[in-house]
């Protein structure tokens, strides 16, 4: 079988930007992290033997999609894209590589039985918490959520449950409960990662396989989020809010409203207001303007700031009331 008939793509002939390593590795990944990481472990001279990632037509699957072609060509990595990484012709690959390692990085697709009893070592995932707490879907948005005041990055290694394998490093982070917004624990996330990864890589190589079972009795779970779930329920308390708009916005859909004329606003960022129990109004309500900022009555008849936002020309006008049009969330 020619490697040219499964669709890989080798970007160059030389070699001199890659040194040699121990292992043989295949990288699947297709986000933003996955960059980071595998820039990385590139520099580090650990360059995988082939990289597993998306066709640029299903980018939009995820809202942190980044292409990895650019970095395959420096390091002249052999690239191959598939829209399943479960597919014959991606395993069949993967498989005639021989690999030592998986390493599976920004990667929504579960991997079935079939992908993980192909590398002799294992399969090695990230996980953006301290696990063996906040495994599941959407976990930087429930972080921020939950007012937690520590996190964590994990370097895992995969296996029949969803990251319930045993730990291979793991490293701890702070978080405001207050300030921290999805783009900047995000930040914190892939920078954790990319400095994880190398060194781990190079201890495998080197014939340590460090692994550490979870404790069970410590796990929680989150449930997969929405776009929809950014919808903004003016009703309720302004911290709350607050918080959600930190929470949904970027790199993810961002929290919303529509103004009284069905516009949809998509809020990025907000702020409690300063001067508390000036306003007093209706939940949603718009009680002042200033500029392209704008001021919102919430539930407990405190106000916000919303500072950033997105979708029409102009800030409400003063005095309107946002939400409504709640049947059109999921639209």
């Amino acid at each position: 079988m020619r490697l040219s008939d499964l669709g890989l793509v080798i970007p160059g002939t030389t070699s001199e930007h890659q040194e040699a390593i121990t292992l043989k590795t295949v990288f699947i990944g297709a986000v933003e992290g996955s960059a980071k990481a595998l820039n990385a472990l590139c520099a580090a001279g650990h360059a995988p033997n082939l990289v597993i990632t998306l066709p640029l037509d299903l980018s939009h699957r995820h809202s942190d999609f980044f292409d990895l072609e650019p970095i395959c060509s420096e390091y002249e990595v052999p690239l191959h894209r598939t829209p399943k990484s479960e597919a014959p012709e991606t395993l069949a690959l993967i498989s005639s590589i021989n690999p030592d390692l998986v390493l599976v990085i920004g990667w929504s697709q579960l991997c079935s039985p079939a992908l993980l009893g192909i590398p002799r070592i294992g399969c090695l995932g990230f996980h953006p918490s301290a696990l063996p707490r906040l495994r599941g879907r959407g976990v930087i948005p429930w972080t921020i959520l939950l007012g937690e005041r520590e996190t964590g990055a994990t370097l895992f290694w995969l296996g029949d449950g969803a990251d319930t394998g045993p730990i291979a490093d793991q490293r701890l982070i702070k978080i405001d409960p207050n300030q921290e917004t999805a783009a900047s624990l995000y930040a914190k996330q892939i920078s954790a990662l990319a400095e994880m990864l190398p060194p781990l890589v190079t201890r495998i190589a080197e014939g340590e396989i460090p692994s550490e079972p979870q404790d069970e009795s410590k796990a929680s779970v989150c449930a997969r989020r929405r776009p929809e779930d950014g919808y903004v329920d003016w009703s309720k308390p302004a911290a709350e809010i607050e918080r959600l708009i930190r929470a949904a916005g970027p790199p993810y859909p961002g929290a919303f409203t529509y103004t009284a004329d069905g516009t949809r606003l998509t809020l990025n960022l907000a702020a409690p207001h300063p001067q508390d129990g000036y306003f007093i109004g209706l939940p949603g309500q718009v009680q002042a303007v200033n500029g392209s900022r704008f001021t919102v009555a919430c539930g407990d008849f405190r106000c916000i700031d919303i500072t950033d936002w997105a979708g029409a020309d102009a800030p409400p006008r003063l005095h309107t009331i946002l939400g409504g049009q709640k049947q059109k969330a999921s639209t």
